[in-house]
């Protein structure tokens, strides 16, 4: 296994910016108080984090600009 060539510069890269908002959206569900996540549909959230996913797939196969 190797790193790519420009991995010092990945934070820039859609979707690596996807992965890590998806990682936040899950980490501020975990920490929602229960009587607050009784006011958010618990689909939303895995809808809102799927779609996130895959717009970084796309992300990662789309030639981006240095």
């Amino acid at each position: 296994m190797k790193l790519v060539v420009e991995w010092k510069s990945a934070w820039r890269w859609f979707s690596v910016q996807a992965m890590v908002l998806t990682a936040a959206v899950q980490a501020a569900w975990a920490a929602l108080p229960d009587d607050l996540k009784s006011h958010v549909p618990g689909r939303i959230v895995t809808a809102l984090s799927l779609l996130l996913l895959v717009l970084g797939i796309c992300g990662r196969l789309v030639q981006q600009d240095r």
